[in-house]
């Protein structure tokens, strides 16, 4: 897209997957002083980044990083190129997992370069908003970092409300009388906030630097940069807050299943004192003594029925009342 800063007016590039490469340098060897190119590029081959970034002056480094991608949130400069990666992150509804991808941004005088990995495309959107936004076009190619980054952590806010839910419905099942194990969810859910924390920490310090601006910066852009900063910020601090959380959500399960083994316990414990009464008499019955009381006496055998029945019934009630049974 070639943009013209005077009038805040986009023209789209349109060409073939053939020669798209080919049509974006002819296109980008004619702008004029007064035009900016954003150039998108998704999921790109090597030999095709390395042409483009060949003719707009990229550091060699800087693309095999975006196009082998993986890589952690960070800012370089090479010369007058400033190069941003990011970490995209969007909420799966059907699974409730958060599925990650990258977008690196090269910002030049003249020119923005966005490569993207992952299904998510943020770079969809920040041009949608860009296109309704003349006077940020105005302030010329850093209005594509600024865009792109805003549409990334306003990604971040609506994952962490998405995580925020699934958590307080944990917090429901592990407080709640029935007895389910929710370690395996809890676990993947830990695993999504680490997820999450580890492409917003670093971050952080990524686009805090940009709040000063540069000095081929027009100053209009900062205070955009520190919003967008502010609510990573507000993010980071709500995502540490959900591992947290998340942490002690898993202490009281745990806890709780703890709990479950000592009740389960305690009764079999109850169950097997209250059995022995019977067991012992009857076992003392089956040494067959030569005077057992029954030869003598015809209410032998129910007074032993009697006196098992006794010491099980006491027991039981004990047991009852120290809440073992």
């Amino acid at each position: 897209m070639i943009y013209r800063k005077s009038a805040g007016e986009c023209e789209q590039i349109d060409c073939g997957q053939a020669d798209a490469c080919d049509v974006t340098l002819e296109r980008l060897a004619g702008l004029k002083p007064d035009e900016f190119a954003w150039i998108r590029v998704d999921e790109p081959r090597q030999e095709e980044l390395q042409r483009l970034g060949k003719y707009l002056g990229l550091h060699p480094l800087a693309v095999e990083d975006a196009v082998q991608a993986h890589q952690r949130p960070k800012q370089e400069r090479y010369g007058d190129v400033l190069a941003v990666a990011m970490k995209t992150l969007w909420f799966v509804e059907q699974t409730a997992d958060v599925e990650t991808g990258e977008v690196m941004v090269f910002l030049g005088p003249s020119f923005a370069l966005t490569v993207r990995h992952g299904v998510n495309d943020p770079t969809a959107e920040a041009a949608r908003r860009l296109h309704g936004q003349p006077d940020m076009l105005r302030l010329g190619s850093v209005a594509v970092l600024y865009t792109v980054a805003d549409v990334i952590v306003d990604a971040y806010a609506e994952a962490a409300a998405r995580v925020r839910t699934d958590l307080t419905e944990l917090e429901r099942c592990v407080f709640s009388p029935a007895r389910d194990d929710l370690t395996e969810r809890i676990y993947s859910l830990k695993r999504e906030v680490v997820e999450f924390r580890d492409a917003i920490q670093p971050l952080v310090p990524v686009l805090q630097p940009l709040t000063t601006g540069r000095d081929d910066w027009s100053p209009q852009i900062l205070p955009y940069f520190r919003d967008v900063t502010d609510h990573l910020t507000r993010t980071d601090t709500e995502v540490r807050a959900l591992d947290s959380l998340l942490a002690s959500v898993l202490d009281a399960h745990l806890a709780k299943v703890g709990t479950w083994q000592n009740d389960d316990m305690r009764r079999i414990s109850a169950w097997a004192a209250i059995l022995a009464i019977p067991t012992m008499v009857a076992g003392l019955y089956g040494m067959n003594f030569a005077h057992m009381p029954e030869l003598d006496w015809r209410y032998g055998y129910p007074c032993a029925l009697a006196f098992m029945a006794l010491g099980a019934g006491l027991l039981y009630r004990a047991f009852r009342r120290n809440g073992w049974l």
